[in-house]
């Protein structure tokens, strides 16, 4: 058995420390943390700006306006996938704005007849 060169443990050789008051975090305010960089590095821009030639088909201006304006806003606000409300406000901010069927009519635009569009029961029914 190894014998122990410690002095046996007294009362008079504990020494207690509390590190849980706020003095702790009161020290020189200008003292500067080793582990801490002053200018952290900024993230490097992974992002690839959209170029219509790499794509599969020929885009109209219109297309490259709003490709471009969704580009602007990702890189402004820096979220990847904006979501359903966001698109809607870069596309207004475009000057795009929902007419009524009436806004439509006056200006001579195909409105869609509700008689057009397959619900499911004239699906259902097709299938019976």
């Amino acid at each position: 058995m190894a014998v122990s060169n410690a002095a046996p443990t007294t009362e008079e050789n504990i020494i207690t420390l509390d590190r849980r008051g706020d003095e702790r975090r009161s020290g020189d305010a200008d003292a500067i943390d080793t582990g801490v960089m002053k200018s952290p590095r900024r993230k490097k821009q992974r992002r690839r700006h959209i170029d219509p030639t790499t794509c599969e088909r020929d885009y109209s201006g219109q297309e490259i306006e709003f490709m471009k304006a969704m580009d602007d806003y990702k890189r402004d606000s820096g979220r990847m996938f904006p979501t359903c409300s966001e698109v809607l406000e870069v596309i207004r901010g475009l000057g795009y704005c929902q007419l009524s069927d009436d806004q439509a009519e006056q200006l001579g635009l195909v409105v869609d007849e509700p008689s057009d569009i397959a619900t499911e029961e004239d699906v259902c029914e097709d299938e019976v």
